[in-house]
């Protein structure tokens, strides 16, 4: 895996993330109650995520062969969604349960954003 400094970071810092989901899925953490989160916040978060998420994975893998870019797409694509679920799991017990569907919604808002730069990125050079 061809990964730069910073990539490497982010996926050291996202790793992070998700141990921390899987820890408070699993029971091993309470992240539930620490903050209080609209669902238009939320969804705001998310949509923001993926748009520059999106956008920035469009601009790094300029330049790079298909095989380099699928970690690319790793990074800035399943990095955010721990985001994304680390605010959900900080949201109310009660707010969790009356909405079960909303990290699904959330999921699919920050899909959309995400491709939609790379559907409207003009189409890679081949180097010869």
């Amino acid at each position: 895996m061809r990964l730069l400094g910073f990539e490497r970071g982010l996926l050291v810092f996202f790793s992070a993330c998700w141990v921390v989901v899987i820890a408070d899925l699993a029971g091993a953490l309470e992240l539930a109650g620490r903050l209080r989160l609209s669902l238009y916040a939320f969804y705001s978060t998310a949509a923001a995520l993926g748009w520059v998420s999106g956008n920035v994975y469009v601009h790094r893998r300029r330049g790079r062969t298909k095989p380099d870019r699928r970690p690319l797409l790793l990074v800035w694509y399943l990095g955010p969604l721990a985001l994304v679920a680390i605010l959900r799991l900080l949201a109310p017990e009660g707010e969790q349960v009356a909405a079960p569907l909303v990290p699904i919604y959330a999921f699919g808002v920050l899909t959309i954003f995400f491709f939609v730069p790379i559907s409207f990125a003009p189409p890679e050079r081949e180097r010869l």
